[in-house]
């Protein structure tokens, strides 16, 4: 498991799926507006939803995240668009409804940060959010990234286009947490 302040960043277990099919694919307004592809309903035995796909598939790396006291799961974070050659990669944060807004956001992008930049060698990390996600924008400036650029009207969201920001942090640039968030436990 990788540790930060708050979380914890592990693999996926089946008793995971119902829960974030509940509380995050479920949410047609979340899940468009986090989804490249429109929402569409998923069974509930079903795998075949992105967010929720085991480890198997290259260039993507999914995390359940967990609080570290108490160990209760909060959402998914994942590794994205790894690109081995040009050693960059994306970065994607999905918390469940009672976990927004306490600060688990920026803990789990700089744990994603240590994950890609210390154990996988990358050179640049890269976030798109839509431009009105204060949170993950909050989350990824206090991390260090930087606003690249704004891809107007490249999103479309439950019936209209919106603008999507893109945030870029460089391994040069980038300031590790305290050591607690270097611990990683098996």
């Amino acid at each position: 498991m990788l540790r930060g302040d708050k979380v914890g960043l592990r693999a996926r277990h089946e008793e995971d799926f119902p829960i974030l099919r509940a509380e995050l694919y479920n949410d047609v307004v979340n899940g468009s507006r986090s989804q490249v592809a429109p929402w569409r309903p998923v069974s509930p035995d079903s795998k075949g939803s992105r967010r929720f796909m085991h480890d198997k598939e290259e260039g993507h790396v999914p995390f359940s995240v967990v609080e570290l006291e108490g160990g209760t799961l909060i959402g998914i974070a994942n590794l994205w668009g790894i690109d081995n050659h040009n050693r960059s990669a994306h970065i994607g944060v999905g918390l469940l409804p009672a976990a927004r807004g306490k600060g688990y956001g920026t803990d789990v992008v700089a744990v994603l940060c240590h994950y890609g930049f210390v154990v996988r060698g990358m050179q640049r990390l890269q976030i798109e959010t839509l431009a009105d996600n204060d949170a993950m924008l909050r989350s990824a400036e206090r991390n260090g990234f930087v606003r690249e650029g704004v891809l107007r009207s490249s999103a479309w969201v439950l019936g209209e286009f919106m603008d999507e920001v893109l945030l870029g942090l460089l391994a040069r640039d980038w300031q590790p947490a305290p050591a607690a968030l270097s611990s990683v436990v098996a």
